[in-house]
Formats: structure tokens, sequence, C-alpha cells
């Protein structure tokens, strides 16, 4: 089926909508509201999200090559193993809010004051990213990849269960609270006790 890449939607509520090849997704959505919808296994390339709001969705190993995500909101969402290092990088910003993150990656992408709340992004890819300013409250981060990673400014204080390696990423003025800061010493091999 033909992707129709210049179609524009605008404020429109989709609610447990399944989304795919039978009923794929193009164009433009803008101020678009997406509740318990199912875009797992989808490929979203190309496709345009501004300024809109997905709650309950699945998109699970979805595609997103070249897909522009700008001003979106992810709130209870599974994006488990989404590539958004695909995401087209230009007025790239979104927020999550009690999303299930395993395995995802976000190489190389631009995350500056990104909001995390609640959030499990276990195993999730952070490597080279720039995180400067964003905000981790109450993140799962259990074996997340932190390498050559811009922390600075990053607020971790109530983010649990990370190993961030101080000589392999910049973490000048993060916040960090006193348990946290044995995930800062992992590297080093040594007991706490």
């Amino acid at each position: 089926m033909k992707r129709d890449n210049t179609a524009f939607t605008e404020n429109r509520v989709f609610e447990k909508t399944i989304f795919g090849e039978g009923n794929p997704v193009c164009g433009i959505y803008e101020e678009c509201r997406f509740q318990n919808c199912g875009f797992s296994n989808t490929d979203l390339s190309g496709v345009t999200f501004r300024s809109c709001t997905f709650d309950g969705c699945d998109f699970s190993l979805a595609k997103l090559k070249n897909t522009s995500l700008q001003e979106v909101h992810f709130k209870e969402c599974k994006l488990l193993g989404v590539q958004f290092g695909d995401c087209r990088p230009f007025l790239l910003e979104f927020r999550f809010e009690r999303c299930m993150m395993k395995l995802s990656s976000f190489l190389k992408l631009n995350l500056r004051n990104t909001g995390f709340r609640n959030c499990d992004l276990q195993e999730a890819d952070f490597t080279e990213a720039d995180l400067s300013g964003a905000v981790f409250n109450e993140s799962d981060l259990l074996r997340a990849i932190f390498f050559h990673t811009n922390l600075e400014k990053a607020d971790l204080r109530s983010a649990f269960n990370y190993s961030i390696n101080p000589e392999t990423n910049r973490i000048r003025k993060a916040r960090f609270s006193m348990p946290g800061i044995t995930g800062l010493l992992d590297s080093y091999d040594i007991e706490i006790d």
C-alpha cells in the first residue's frame, strides 16, 4: 500500500485503534490524542507528530525511521525496543510519564531537558546522547547503557539502579542522591558497606 505522507490530520482523538498494514499511519498529525491505540511493529517512517499525546498506547518494536516527534507526550505507554535514534533529529522533543521502555535506544540523540517520570528504562541505550538537564524522576535504569553520554546538570536524585562511569561520561553539576552515589562507583569494582 502506497503511503500518503502529505495527509494532514489535526485535533483528532483516536481511541482503541490498531494501526498497521491494513490501517497505516501516514502524513502529519497535529494536536491529536491517541488513547489505548496499538502501534506495535508498525512502520511509522516519515510520519510527523506535532503536539500529540499518546496515552496507554503500545509502540513495541515500532519503526521510527525519519519519524518526526515534536512536543510529543507519552503517558503510560509500552515502548519496548523502540529505536528513537532513527527519528528525525530536527525539532525532536518528547517527554515520558509512567512508560515501559525496556531495551529502547536513544543513540546519539539530543535529549536536553527531556523528562522521564516513573519510567522503566531497564537496558535502555543512551550511548553518545546529550541528556544535559534531563530529569529522571523515580525511573529504573537497571543495566541502562551510558557511554560518552552528556549528563551535565541532569537530575538523577530519585532515579535508581543506574551504573554510570564518571570517566566515560560527562556528569558535571549532575544531581544525585546520597544512596544513588554507589551507581557512580560500580566501574571500580569496590565493595561498599
